[in-house]
C-alpha cells in the first residue's frame, strides 16, 4: 500500500498544527506547575471530558477492538470490561467527587490527606510513585507498539529506504515508524502541558467524529445485512450469549475457532463473570495514578469532577463504534476470502490499516489517517503529562530541590517527559503484539494495585503499611506470577493477585499503628466516604455538630447499576446503527431515555442538591477554623438543613 500525496499532505498538516498548538501555548503551560499539570483548574468539565475520551480513543485499542468486533460481533461489547470501561460509572456517580475534593495536584499527593507525614505514608507515598512510572512505561509502550504497525501498512519501508542515509533492517521499520510519532506527540504535549493536550484533543475530536460517521455510511451503503449474514456465524448479530461462546466460524473461515482458542474466551459467560468480579473492585478503587486520575484533579469543583467522568462514556463510545462496525462490517464481507487462503498467518491486528486502504478514497484516506493518529496522539501526550506530574511534584519537590522556581520545574518537566518517552520505546522495541502488552496492564499490573487502593477509600483503619504492603506484594506477585502460567490468561489468576495483596495489606496494617485521629477526620470531613467509618465518622460529629454522615452507599450502587446498563446502550447504538438492525436500535434508544431519566433524578438533581449543602458548611469550617462545638450560626443551619 502507498499512500496518495493529497493523503500524505493532510496527515502533514495535521501534525503540523499539533506542533504550532504546543508552540503557542508553551507560554501560558510554563507560568507554574498548576497551568502545567492541571491546566489551573480553570478548564470547564466538557473539555476535559472531550479530552479524556479522545486520550482513550487511541490507536492500539481501536485496533484490537476492531479484531474483538470481527471475531465475536456484538459480544465483543462485554470484552473491553477487561479494562474494565465501567470504572467510569463509579466515578461519575461519586469516586470522582470524592477524588476531587482533596484539591490535590496527583495521587500520589492525596496520599498525605489519607495517611499524614508518618513513616507509613512516606512508604505509601514512594510506592505510588513507583506504580504510577511503571503504568505510564506500559502504556507509553503499549502505544508505540500499535502506531508502528499502523503506520507500516500504509509506508512500507521499501518506498521510504532508498531516501534515507544509512541502510536499516525493515524488520525495524515499525520501531522507526513509532519513533518520529511518539516525537511529535511528546513534543506538544511537553510544551503546551495540560492546556496544550486538551486543545488538540478538541481538534482530534472532530477529525475522530468525522471520520467515524464516514467510514459508517461507507459501510452501510456498501454491505446490506442479508450479504453480512452471509459472512458471519449464527449469534455474531447479537450482544446475548450463553454459557458458552457458540460462535461457529469453521464453515466460514476456520482460523478464527484457532484464534477464540487462543484468547481464552470459549466459556464466556465465566470469563465475563470474572471481568465483573476484578470490574466491580477495580473501579471501587478510584483511577489509577494516570491521565484519567489528571484530569479529574484539574476540573473547577468537584460537581464539575463527576461531569466529566460521565461525559467520557457520550463523546467515547459513539463516534468510536461508529467506526469501529463500519471497519469490521467491511472486512468481514470483503477479507474474508483472502484470510482462507492466507491460512494460519493472519495478523488480525492489521485488519483497520487494510480496510483503510482498501474502502476510502484519496482525501478520506488521509482524513482517516490523521483521525487515527490523533488517536494515538491524544493519549500518548496525555500519558506523557502524567509522568512529570508525579516524578515532579512528588520526587523532585520532595526531595531533591524544595525550593525550586517554576521555571525550574518545568524544564525538568521537560527533561522527565523525554527520559521517560525514551525508555518506554526502548521496550516497545522488543515488544511484537497489542494484545499481550494490553492483557498484562489491565490483568496483571491492576490485580496489585486493586486492594490496598478499594481498602484506602472505604476502612478507618486502613494505614499507610498497609498500603505499601499490600501494594509493593502486589506489583511483585504481578511481575512474578505470569512466570509460572505462561500461557493463561491474566484475568484468571486476578484472584490470586487480588488475595495477596489484601493479605499484604491486612497484615500491613494489623502490625502497626492506626493513622492519627486528626488526619482521619481531616480527610473524612473534607472528602465524605461511606464504608466503615463509623469511630472517625462519631468523632468527627462530635468535633463539627452540624457534619452528616454520608449514608448514599445504597443510592450510588443503584445509580451505578443504572449507569452500567446506560453505558451498554451507547455502545450498541452504533453498532446497530451500522448493522441496518431498527428494532434492536428502537429498543436501545429507549432504555438508553429510561437510564438517563433514572440518573437524572437520582444522581445528577440529588448530587446538586447535596454539593451545594457540602459547600456551604465548609464555608462555616472555614470561618470557624477552631471546630467548636456549639451553635455555628445561620450559615452551618442552613446546610445542615439542606444535607438532610
Amino acid at each position: 500500500m502507498k499512500l496518495d500525496w493529497i493523503d500524505a499532505a493532510i496527515v502533514a498538516i495535521y501534525l503540523i498544527a499539533m506542533i504550532i498548538i504546543g508552540l503557542l501555548l508553551k507560554k501560558k503551560a510554563s507560568k507554574n506547575m498548576d497551568a502545567y499539570l492541571l491546566g489551573g483548574k480553570t478548564l470547564p468539565f466538557y473539555l476535559l471530558g472531550l479530552s479524556n475520551s479522545s486520550g482513550m480513543f487511541d490507536i492500539s485499542g481501536t485496533m484490537w477492538l476492531v479484531y474483538l468486533a470481527f471475531t465475536y460481533g456484538l459480544k465483543s461489547l462485554w470484552i473491553p470490561w477487561l479494562w474494565p470501561v465501567f470504572n467510569q460509572i463509579f466515578m461519575m456517580v461519586y469516586l470522582s467527587v470524592w477524588l476531587r475534593r482533596s484539591g490535590v495536584r496527583t495521587g500520589a499527593e492525596w496520599i498525605g490527606t489519607r495517611f499524614g507525614q508518618g513513616k507509613g505514608a512516606r512508604l505509601s507515598h514512594t510506592i505510588v510513585v513507583l506504580y504510577a512510572i511503571i503504568g505510564v512505561i506500559g502504556f507509553l509502550s503499549y502505544g508505540f507498539v500499535g502506531i508502528g504497525k499502523f503506520i507500516e501498512v500504509f509506508l512500507p519501508w521499501s518506498s521510504v529506504a532508498p531516501y534515507l542515509p544509512l541502510r536499516i533492517d525493515p524488520q525495524y521499520a515499525p520501531h522507526l515508524y513509532g519513533i518520529f510519532f511518539t516525537a511529535i506527540a511528546t513534543f506538544y504535549g511537553m510544551l503546551g502541558g495540560m492546556k496544550g493536550i486538551v486543545w488538540a484533543d478538541v481538534i482530534q475530536f472532530v477529525i475522530k467524529t468525522t471520520a467515524g460517521i464516514v467510514i459508517a455510511v461507507t459501510a452501510i451503503t456498501r454491505v446490506s445485512p442479508e450479504l453480512l449474514a452471509a459472512h458471519t456465524p449464527a449469534g455474531w448479530n447479537t450482544p446475548f450469549f450463553g454459557w458458552t461462546l457458540d460462535l461457529d466460524w469453521s464453515r466460514l473461515l476456520p482460523v478464527i475457532t484457532n484464534k477464540i482458542a487462543e484468547d481464552q474466551y470459549g466459556l464466556f459467560a465465566i470469563f465475563v463473570m470474572m471481568m465483573l468480579f476484578k470490574g466491580i473492585f477495580f473501579s471501587m478503587a478510584g483511577p489509577a495514578p494516570n491521565y484519567d486520575m489528571q484530569k479529574i484533579l484539574a476540573c473547577k469543583s468537584p460537581r464539575e469532577a463527576a461531569l466529566m467522568s460521565g461525559s467520557v462514556s457520550v463523546f467515547l463510545l459513539i463516534p468510536r463504534y461508529l467506526m469501529i462496525m463500519g471497519f469490521t462490517v467491511l472486512a468481514v464481507v470483503f477479507f474474508s476470502s483472502d484470510f482462507r487462503l492466507q491460512g494460519t498467518g493472519i495478523d488480525f491486528e492489521t485488519i483497520l490499516p487494510r480496510a483503510i486502504h482498501q474502502f476510502l478514497g484519496v482525501g478520506l484516506t488521509g482524513l482517516l489517517l490523521a483521525a487515527l493518529l490523533s488517536a494515538f496522539m491524544s493519549t500518548f501526550a496525555s500519558t506523557v503529562n502524567a509522568a512529570p506530574a508525579y516524578l515532579i511534584n512528588d520526587v523532585y519537590l520532595k526531595y531533591i530541590n524544595p525550593d525550586a522556581s517554576s521555571r525550574v520545574q518545568i524544564r525538568a518537566s521537560y527533561v522527565i517527559a523525554v527520559a521517560v518517552v525514551v525508555f518506554s520505546t526502548i521496550i516497545g522495541i522488543y515488544i511484537h503484539n497489542i494484545n499481550s502488552v494490553l492483557q498484562w496492564i489491565v490483568s496483571a499490573l491492576y490485580g496489585g494495585y486493586i486492594a490496598a487502593n478499594v481498602l484506602k477509600w472505604y476502612w478507618w483503619r486502613f494505614n499507610g503499611n498497609g498500603f505499601f504492603w499490600g501494594m509493593l506484594t502486589g506489583i511483585a506477585a504481578a511481575m512474578i506470577i505470569p512466570e509460572f502460567f505462561p500461557d493463561t490468561l491474566p484475568l484468571y489468576y486476578f484472584p490470586v493477585l487480588l488475595l495477596l495483596s489484601l493479605a499484604g495489606c491486612i497484615a500491613g496494617t494489623l502490625t502497626s499503628k492506626p493513622t492519627d485521629m486528626d488526619t482521619l477526620v481531616r480527610f473524612y470531613v473534607k472528602v465524605r466516604p461511606w464504608g466503615f467509618w463509623k469511630p472517625v465518622a462519631e468523632e468527627a460529629c462530635n468535633r463539627y455538630p452540624g457534619l452528616r454522615t454520608n449514608t448514599a452507599f445504597g443510592r450510588d450502587m443503584l445509580n451505578v447499576a443504572v449507569g452500567i446498563i446506560w453505558q451498554c446502550c451507547l455502545t450498541l447504538i452504533p453498532m446497530y446503527i451500522v448493522l441496518q438492525q431498527q428494532l434492536s436500535l428502537f429498543n436501545t434508544i429507549l432504555v438508553l431515555g429510561i437510564t438517563t431519566w433514572i440518573l437524572k433524578k437520582n444522581w445528577y438533581d440529588k448530587m446538586n442538591r447535596e454539593e451545594e449543602a457540602y459547600n456551604l458548611f465548609m464555608k462555616t469550617l472555614i470561618k470557624e477554623p477552631s471546630g467548636e462545638q456549639g451553635n455555628c450560626g445561620e450559615e452551618r443551619q442552613q446546610g445542615q438543613q439542606k444535607y438532610q
